[in-house]
């Protein structure tokens, strides 16, 4: 069985974004997403592979035993937009979707060129409600972690 290659690492998000980050702008949209969800997660920003910026995690298992750890909520500022790993497909997120703002959507990512283009308030919604799933269906560092409401 293959071994998830998203994982935890000890590369520090500061190095990371001056190393990687060329745009002033696109840095500073960084600097204000991991305030944000530092905030809404209650959990410090860790670097997940090369390049995802992840706060707290979960444990999931599938079906076909493929098992691992990902972050509850990440981001990565990557060239093209931000790719935002913040939601669960719940219908209360699928109903919020409509108040997002300028977006094109994957299956698990919302891509966004930056952060003036969405309500950032509809985006703390989508990442609570998100949190909320994965602690309801996995096992969640969020059990145990205290929250702000």
């Amino acid at each position: 069985m293959s071994k998830n290659k998203t994982v935890e690492t000890e590369v520090s998000v500061a190095a990371f974004l001056d190393s990687f980050v060329e745009s002033d702008p696109k840095k500073e949209d960084s600097y204000q997403l991991i305030a944000l969800m530092r905030d809404w997660s209650g959990f410090e920003p860790k670097m997940w592979g090369p390049s995802i910026i992840g706060f707290g995690s979960y444990h999931y298992q599938y079906a076909s035993g493929h098992e691992g750890d990902m972050p509850l909520i990440a981001f990565s500022p990557r060239k093209a937009a931000f790719s935002l790993y913040v939601y669960s497909p719940s219908e209360e997120n699928k109903s919020l979707l409509d108040g997002l703002g300028k977006y094109k959507m994957s299956k698990a990512c919302i891509y966004v060129n930056k952060l003036a283009d969405i309500d950032v308030s509809v985006l703390e919604k989508i990442c609570r409600a998100s949190i909320a799933h994965l602690n309801e269906h996995h096992e969640c560092a969020c059990r145990t972690q205290a929250h702000k409401s």
